[in-house]
């Protein structure tokens, strides 16, 4: 088979916290008080909320008679206030500003305010091209926000790579028929998935062909 670092793309669509970003402090931060005040037991309940939109978190939550829009706008806000911590995952960066602007875009379950406070946060340039929460109507696991960035750039999604770092991202970009790149930096446990993983970026760069193509190489230290 040929392996993801065989191939070349014509573009590269980036999830954002976990991928990008280390913002799993504050987001537990924030879902943990949520999850308290609603009475939900946080330990089971703060698995759930990574990669996905906060609308859909909450609205498979299962508390009876909740305001998804209400609570999800509070979510929002609190998220906003509070971006202490947040860091950029090793080597992202450098591996991000090597990607031409017209070949990558942010596609994200963070709304756009959020995406680009949290980037800031960080000290990360946005991509040109930001496809955020507000952007589709079906938040991943459905395919619909990396199809999305896709079409934008003029491109179609199987000719992509995907970077990921959730079971929802993951299950989007597979839906999209493009291929993926996890990226495991803040992950507690292992993840079973027959993509290629990789901890952070530290060791990845990007090859430009003469067609434009992009393709990450690796180096393999002895």
């Amino acid at each position: 088979m040929t392996t993801l670092f065989e191939r070349s793309f014509a573009a590269i669509l980036f999830d954002m916290d976990g991928t990008l970003i280390n913002s799993i402090a504050v987001a537990e931060r924030v879902w943990g008080a949520w999850a308290r005040r609603h009475g939900l037991d946080v330990t089971t309940f703060l698995p759930t909320i990574h990669g996905r939109r906060v609308q859909d978190t909450i609205a498979s939550a299962g508390i009876r008679g909740i305001d998804v829009e209400r609570e999800s706008t509070e979510i929002t806000a609190a998220e906003l206030d509070d971006v202490a911590g947040i860091v950029p995952v090793r080597g992202a960066e450098r591996f991000l500003v090597s990607v031409p602007a017209d070949k990558q875009a942010l596609v994200t379950s963070a709304p756009r305010a959020l995406a680009l406070r949290r980037l800031g946060a960080a000290g990360l340039t946005p991509p040109r091209l930001v496809v955020a929460a507000e952007d589709v109507t079906r938040g991943k696991p459905a395919p619909d926000c990396y199809l999305l960035a896709a079409q934008r750039l003029g491109v179609d999604a199987r000719d992509c790579l995907v970077v990921e770092d959730t079971p929802a991202g993951i299950t989007a970009g597979d839906a999209a028929g493009a291929h993926v790149l996890v990226i495991t930096e803040t992950h507690q446990h292992p993840l079973t998935t027959p993509h290629t993983q990789r901890h952070d970026y530290e060791a990845l760069s990007i090859a430009i062909d003469a067609a434009g193509r992009l393709s990450v190489d690796e180096s393999i230290t002895p």
